[in-house]
């Protein structure tokens, strides 16, 4: 690994760069921190060392996850982790990636298959993936590439940052789709990614399952089998946790309980606390006194 693009750790709780964020990072002697949440969304590939990934899930307790080289963790805003250090006296490697929630809105403008694995981390609290070899590879030589560019100040380096990094998203997403959807039909991948990429864009609006099905052409049945196969849960539950999601963002930015389960189609606070309690293990106003003064902290 080239030294050059190696970065030294630091404390600091805040992204400089308005868009994204990445580095490398090489320690001995690292100590666990506090944990933390950050208003943006991290990518975070393990390479080397001894650590368990502890992520919190509300009064439930939290889950833990021994890293092994090639596992891949992406961090949703406002979600509380931390790596114990099983051993700090061995080698601690990893690429850390940083991108605002603003640029990601600006990517999803270009492709939604930018935020597969983004919206698949906030619907269904599965951050940790695990990259094959190769694929582990792949990923890595996609992180070097954008920390090579960041570093040179060559003719039109603002325009190959920005073809790196939508390789580098666009890399991690592939690996991790085609792992997952091996056997699936390509016509359907892409009906299915089109109505992922609708809802996202409408979560303010009525969305029920005849609408869509009215506006891409096809049988509400079809729909309905549809994300069932390819998610485990119907149309309606996928909504209702993107819809949650995005209430947790608003209510941890310090906004009205009351105007954002409304700004999002819930049809009274009843129904909406017991949804955001069944998600996340506690009441908005517990999460919101929890986790809205969290201070975050680099991996």
């Amino acid at each position: 690994m080239n030294k050059k693009l190696r970065s030294s750790f630091n404390t600091r709780q805040y992204m400089v760069n308005s868009d994204f964020e990445v580095y490398y990072y090489s320690d001995k002697g690292f100590r666990t921190i506090a944990p933390h949440s950050h208003d943006y969304y991290e990518c975070y590939l393990f390479i080397e060392g001894d650590i368990t990934m502890e992520i919190f899930t509300g009064k439930e307790g939290s889950t833990q996850h021994r890293m092994s080289p090639g596992d891949l963790m992406i961090m949703p805003p406002g979600i509380s982790h931390h790596a114990l250090m099983n051993d700090p006296d061995l080698n601690y490697r990893r690429f850390v990636f940083w991108i605002s929630k603003d640029c990601c809105n600006a990517l999803m403008q270009e492709s939604v298959d930018y935020m597969y694995l983004m919206q698949k981390a906030e619907a269904f609290h599965q951050y940790i993936f695990h990259l094959p070899p190769a694929e582990f590879h792949l990923v890595e030589s996609r992180f070097l590439r954008l920390l090579e560019e960041i570093a040179s100040d060559r003719y039109g380096s603002d325009a190959a940052r920005h073809i790196c990094l939508c390789d580098l998203i666009l890399t991690i997403n592939r690996v991790i789709y085609d792992e997952e959807h091996k056997n699936s039909d390509s016509d359907e991948l892409s009906l299915f990614q089109n109505i992922l990429s609708y809802v996202e864009s409408n979560l303010e609006d009525v969305l029920s399952l005849d609408d869509i099905a009215g506006k891409f052409f096809v049988s509400k049945y079809y729909v309905a089998h549809l994300f069932k196969n390819t998610l485990g849960i119907s149309l309606h539950q996928y909504i209702i946790k993107k819809r949650l999601a995005e209430c947790r963002a608003e209510i941890l930015n310090g906004n009205s309980i009351s105007k954002t389960y409304e700004k999002f189609g819930f049809r009274d606070y009843s129904s909406f606390f017991k949804a955001f309690r069944k998600e996340y293990g506690m009441s908005p106003k517990e999460y919101q006194s929890l986790y809205s003064h969290t201070h975050p902290q680099d991996q």
